[in-house]
C-alpha cells in the first residue's frame, strides 16, 4: 500500500497538484508550457467535460471530431514535468482507494507542443523540429533508477566533449516520431535547467561556459544537436520509465546563432497547434 505521504490525495479524492480525479484525463495528452496556449486548443473542441486550474497546471478534456483528448499546461521546467507526468500516470495506473499499483497498465501518449530556440544557422525561424532525442542538463533522471531507458551511447559522446556529469540522454518514442513525421525535421534537443546562463544568455551576469558553442563542436553521425528548451528530456525520461509514449514538437521562434527572433510568433504557434492536434487525433 502506498502511504498517504507519497500518494497525496485532496479531500475530494483528486491528486494533490493537478487536482484531477481518475477518468478526467484522456489517454492522449498534449502538454504545453503556457496556460494561455491551452486556449489555442480549446477552440477546436466540440465538447469539454473537464476543466481544472491549479497553480501553473490547467487541464481541459473533451472531444474533437468525436475523439477524446486532454490538453495540460505544465509551466516551465522539468521540476513541473516531474509532478505532471507522475500524477497523470497515477490517475490511470494506481488504484486510489486501495493505494496499490494496478496489474493492468494503461499506456498513455504525451505530445509536447512548445517553443524553442535553434542553435544552428541553417535552421529557419518559424520552422518546426521533432525531437528524436533529448539531452537533459537538469539532472532529473539521476534521481531515478533510469539507466535502462537512457541513450548511454549518446551520453558518452556528449561527455567526451563536455564535463557535464549530470547530463542524460533519452530517445523519443519511435512510433510517435514516425506518426508525426510530416511536422518539421528531426533533431536532437537540449533541455536546459534555466533560460539565461544555462542557455548561454547574458544580461548582466556572465555564464561559466558557452553551451551553444560547446555543443556545436560535437559531431554526430546521424543527426545534429539543433535546439534548446526546458522540458523535453524530462518528459521523455519519465514516459519511458513508466511505459508511455512521448514526442516533443518544437516551434522555432529564435535562432541563437544568428540572433534572430520571429516576427510572427503567434501565427507560427497556431500553425503547429493545428498540425499537432490533427495528427494527435489519429493516434
Amino acid at each position: 500500500m502506498i502511504p498517504q505521504s507519497e500518494l497525496i490525495l485532496n479531500p475530494d479524492g483528486s491528486i494533490y497538484h493537478l487536482q484531477a480525479k481518475p477518468g478526467q484525463l484522456a489517454e492522449r495528452i498534449i502538454t504545453v508550457g503556457d496556460q494561455e496556449r491551452v486556449d489555442l486548443f480549446e477552440r477546436h473542441f466540440e465538447k469539454i467535460d473537464t476543466k481544472i486550474t491549479n497553480r501553473e497546471f490547467r487541464i481541459i478534456t473533451g472531444t474533437v471530431r468525436g475523439e477524446r483528448i486532454s490538453v495540460l499546461s505544465t509551466g516551465i521546467g522539468t521540476d513541473n514535468i516531474d509532478i505532471a507526468i507522475n500524477e497523470i500516470d497515477a490517475l490511470f495506473n494506481i488504484d486510489f482507494e486501495k493505494r496499490t499499483v494496478k496489474d493492468d497498465k494503461t499506456i498513455l501518449h504525451f505530445i509536447r507542443v512548445g517553443t524553442s530556440g535553434a542553435i544552428r544557422p541553417e535552421i529557419k525561424i518559424d520552422s518546426f523540429i521533432r525531437s528524436s532525442s533529448a539531452i537533459g542538463f537538469d539532472g532529473l533522471m539521476h534521481f531515478y533508477d533510469s539507466s535502462h531507458v537512457r541513450n548511454l551511447a549518446l551520453e558518452g559522446i556528449i561527455r567526451s566533449h563536455m564535463k557535464m556529469y549530470t547530463l542524460y540522454a533519452i530517445d523519443a518514442s519511435s512510433h510517435l516520431l514516425d506518426h508525426f513525421d510530416s511536422i518539421g525535421k528531426e533533431g536532437i534537443t537540449i533541455t536546459a535547467p534555466g533560460f539565461y546562463a544555462p542557455q548561454s544568455r547574458k544580461l548582466r551576469l556572465d555564464f561559466s561556459f558557452d553551451i551553444i558553442k560547446s555543443v556545436l563542436e560535437i559531431e554526430l553521425e546521424n543527426q545534429a544537436i539543433t535546439n534548446l528548451e526546458m522540458e523535453t528530456a524530462g518528459i521523455y525520461g519519465l514516459a519511458r520509465m513508466l511505459g508511455h509514449e512521448a514526442i516533443s514538437l518544437n516551434a522555432i521562434l529564435a535562432n541563437r546563432y544568428t540572433g534572430e527572433f520571429s516576427d510572427k510568433p503567434s501565427s507560427t504557434i497556431n500553425h503547429l497547434v493545428e498540425q499537432a492536434l490533427e495528427l494527435a487525433l489519429k493516434i
